[in-house]
């Protein structure tokens, strides 16, 4: 993986004249970044934040998805695409036998080494089993960034019990995800009832006053509770990017 200890170990080749610096510098040269002409592969990002790009499928053709994702394997062992339909994933599959496909989160995951898991736990909490698709993608994105995750899913305000009946669940986590649409409230619910940091995710379900998710997203910008954070509609991949970085910490 390209990563720091990637560019440490070629420095320290170097600086013990175990690798000649014209050998170094033929290696480095694509760190910056790679043209592949339709797109400019971050290699370098790695390095910079501690993940890999992540490849967001969405409006590309899967011929295009297929050819980033084998320049991307040459120095990354784990990759992880967004927003991936069926037929990207067949197409990846050419070029990576080895991905693996979730339909509900329409993401691809190629991994090619063991995850360091954290000891610490993310909850993802959804209002309903309609919010799944975009909880999946936050607690996959999460789990692939090597944390623990408890899905706690279906306990929306509108049967509190059954969100009451998992607090020690959520409250033991180190951080909360809190999926909904509708109208939004479950973050703002949780938000009063724990001590952890929460990221909030509205979602586009709900019927025609809800826009699309609109309605939820104000509720959670305007939330009373603190400690709230809130991510853009349906955007499951950056809560669970979030989420990991603030249990890593």
């Amino acid at each position: 993986m390209m990563d720091q200890s990637y560019l440490l170990d070629i420095l320290n080749q170097v600086a013990e004249s175990k690798m000649d610096p014209r050998e170094a510098v033929e290696k480095l040269k694509d760190l910056p970044f790679q043209d592949l002409g339709f797109a400019n592969i971050d290699q370098h990002r790695n390095i910079r934040t501690g993940c890999s790009e992540t490849i967001y499928c969405a409006g590309k053709t899967p011929e295009q998805v297929a050819a980033i994702v084998e320049k991307m394997k040459e120095n990354n062992s784990r990759i992880l695409c967004t927003r991936a339909s069926q037929e990207v994933y067949e197409k990846v599959r050419e070029a990576a036998p080895e991905a693996v496909y979730h339909p509900v989160a329409r993401l691809i995951v190629i991994k090619q080494n063991e995850d360091v898991v954290s000891e610490k736990t993310i909850a993802v909490v959804t209002a309903g089993t309609s919010d799944m698709p975009v909880a999946e993608e936050a607690a996959i994105t999460a789990e692939f960034m090597g944390n623990r995750v408890d899905r706690i899913y279906d306990v929306g305000v509108a049967g509190i019990h059954r969100l009451f009946a998992r607090l020690d669940r959520i409250r033991s986590a180190n951080v909360v995800i809190a999926v909904a649409g509708m109208e939004g409230a479950l973050a703002s619910v949780i938000g009063g009832l724990v001590d952890k940091p929460v990221i909030a995710v509205p979602t586009s379900v709900g019927y025609g006053a809800s826009f699309g998710g609109l309605s939820a997203l104000l509720t959670m910008l305007n939330s009373c509770s603190a400690g709230i954070a809130v991510v853009n509609i349906d955007n499951g991949y950056g809560a669970g990017y979030l989420a990991s970085k603030i249990n890593q910490l």
